[in-house]
């Protein structure tokens, strides 16, 4: 198996839908399950997907190139996508916002989910999108009022994920919710990758890049709040289902940090990408929608 003792999961399309694979040495082995058997399963099938690849004789199996391949989204199809805003101490200073005393929760909608290599459209109604690398939690069991010890058991996976926002939208109001949930502004991809291969989620290189210049940098110890605080304290007044994904924030280098005459908006053929330790680099290509 890849890289350890977990799994970097994938899904991808094909002429029989999406299908789920699994990241080995030489290639991308198909795996029987299906993307919704796995995160409906969350990790009772994950364990069921290990005991299944031991008994494999993996050179003997079909195994399908990288390059061969087009992505789905690492999570096709999530109950509820819940987002913080101002979860890195730097970000919320180069805002000039005061940093929280709790998480701030908003949400954005599945039309949001993208995948790795997919092409997001920048829709009319905007012209300062930004982009957001962030760390996103996806839950492997039921989680209701957890305790912060005890949160991390209750994780899935982790993956990278864009959290694009139209910043003139999204201030439009006092709800932030209009500027995130534009079509395809939540990419998420290319891997999950199980817990079990994260050995702390609070301890990890993020770094965003457009067109290939290094715009964010950081590392996810700026979190103000930790993933385990974050899933303990959602689900004290939610209750978190199997594959519900949490976007953990943003570190500094957004374009909103800018003073504004020197803001650069993403433009039509921009390529950003998000890499994150362990996780990989999820990159998408700007589009205008006409």
């Amino acid at each position: 198996m890849a890289g350890g003792i977990g799994l970097k999961l994938l899904t991808f399309k094909s002429a029989k839908g999406l299908r789920l694979g699994v990241k080995l040495a030489d290639g991308i082995l198909e795996l029987p399950e299906t993307p919704d058997e796995v995160m409906q399963g969350g990790n009772e099938v994950v364990t069921q997907l290990k005991n299944y690849l031991k008994g494999l004789d993996i050179g003997k199996c079909r195994l399908i190139t990288e390059d061969a391949l087009k992505f789905g989204p690492a999570v096709p199809a999530p109950g509820k996508i819940i987002c913080i805003g101002l979860n890195y101490r730097k970000h919320a200073e180069e805002t000039k916002a005061e940093i929280p005393q709790f998480p701030i929760l908003f949400s954005k909608f599945s039309n949001a989910v993208a995948a790795h290599g997919e092409d997001i459209l920048i829709p009319p109604v905007t012209k300062q999108v930004d982009y957001e690398a962030e760390l996103v939690i996806v839950m492997g069991k039921r989680a209701k009022r957890v305790a912060k010890e005890d949160a991390l058991d209750y994780v899935l996976g982790y993956t990278c994920g864009n959290d694009l926002s139209a910043r003139d939208l999204q201030r439009r109001t006092s709800q932030w919710l209009l500027g995130k949930s534009c079509d395809g502004f939540s990419p998420l991809g290319p891997y999950l990758v199980t817990a079990d291969e994260v050995e702390d989620p609070n301890s990890l290189e993020i770094a965003c890049f457009v067109n290939g210049e290094r715009k964010q940098g950081s590392n996810t110890g700026d979190m103000i709040f930790s993933c385990a605080e974050l899933i303990s304290y959602i689900s004290q007044h939610m209750t978190l289902e199997p594959g519900d994904v949490i976007f953990t924030g943003t570190p500094e280098g957004v374009i909103l940090g800018y003073p504004r005459e020197s803001r650069v908006w993403l433009k039509d053929g921009d390529e950003v990408s998000v890499e994150i330790e362990k996780l990989g680099r999820l990159t998408n290509r700007l589009r205008h929608e006409v």
